[in-house]
């Protein structure tokens, strides 16, 4: 069977299939939420890395705490610290606000009547809209941009919009082994003191690009770079291939960027109310299905990210 009319063929129950998630306005039941969160997370690149905070209302403020200064003073026997020498963790907050997105499918009628689908349509239908939700997603946690010219973009900034404090521009040069060090420089030192939690985020061709350039050098790292098919790393930090990361900048459309930062960093907040609906337009003859979902990304703190801008890749 053709693959793209098999593909619209499992969809053609999807009211009978839907009918269980679909009651109580539409909303899908908590347990099923869940379910289709962490589907989203096994099909997304990016925010499988980053931590997923499920939102009970569609704007939250997540508090979050840190000492950003020495908290450990010299004591004396019998006698308490004093005023100037006590401690307190800087509190504030993360603000989310899940914005709305939704996924329409129409599949004419002529197409799915000649085909049936039994009893693994559901999930069928779920993994199909979660393929290509998860990919946007991703898309639009990076690459959102509230002055953008298009309007699934301009929802609400990305990731590489928000890194504003620590930035290296290469200015137009070739990707190189350098741009990995300067990010790390750029990082403060206080957030590279765990190195094994951060991850350069970086397109498909830097990826391609340093993996290349580690299987060309005879040592044990470029065989296994090589070999195994395992991430590539520099000073031991994995680097991260993330589809939706652009390469297409620039006057040549060949510059890209790329992030240093703990993935856990990145918050994706999702609002749990995931709705599904199904409709028929009897006088089109359509099947009408639609998903939406409200959620937001946010960097829990700005300053433990750095970003190099205008690297030629490709050359």
């Amino acid at each position: 069977m053709d693959n793209a009319l098999s593909n619209m063929t499992l969809l053609q129950k999807a009211d009978l299939a839907l009918a269980d998630l679909t009651n109580g306005g539409g909303y899908l039941q908590p347990d099923n939420a869940q379910q289709f969160i962490r589907l989203l997370i096994d099909e997304a690149s990016l925010m499988k890395q980053a931590y997923v905070f499920p939102m009970k209302t569609p704007q939250m403020l997540m508090p979050k705490a840190r000492f950003g200064s020495r908290v450990l003073h010299a004591g004396q026997v019998n006698q308490p610290l004093p005023q100037g020498s006590r401690s307190k963790p800087d509190i504030t907050s993360v603000e989310l606000d899940a914005k709305l997105f939704k996924a329409e499918v129409n599949i004419p009628e002529e197409v799915l009547e000649d085909n049936i689908e039994k009893d693994a349509f559901k999930n069928t239908v779920m993994q199909m809209f979660a393929e290509r939700i998860a990919l946007d997603m991703d898309e639009m946690a990076v690459n959102g941009d509230v002055t953008s010219a298009d309007p699934d973009l301009a929802k609400f900034d990305g990731i590489l919009k928000q890194i504003t404090s620590h930035v290296v521009d290469m200015n137009g040069a070739p990707f190189t082994r350098d741009v990995f060090r300067y990010l790390l420089r750029a990082l403060p030192r206080e957030y590279r003191r765990n190195l094994p939690r951060l991850r350069y985020l970086a397109g498909v061709n830097v990826e391609l690009d340093w993996r290349d350039d580690l299987a060309s050098r005879e040592t044990i790292e470029g065989d296994r770079a090589l070999l195994d098919g395992g991430a590539a790393r520099y000073g031991g930090i994995p680097v991260l291939p993330i589809s939706v990361l652009p390469e297409e900048g620039g006057a040549g459309e060949n510059e890209s960027q790329v992030v240093l930062t703990d993935p856990k960093n990145i918050v994706y907040g999702i609002y749990r109310a995931i709705k599904i609906e199904t409709d028929k337009d009897v006088r089109a003859g359509t099947h009408i299905f639609v998903a939406s979902l409200r959620y937001d990304v946010k960097l829990i703190e700005e300053s433990a990210a750095s970003k190099a801008t205008e690297i030629v890749v490709g050359v």
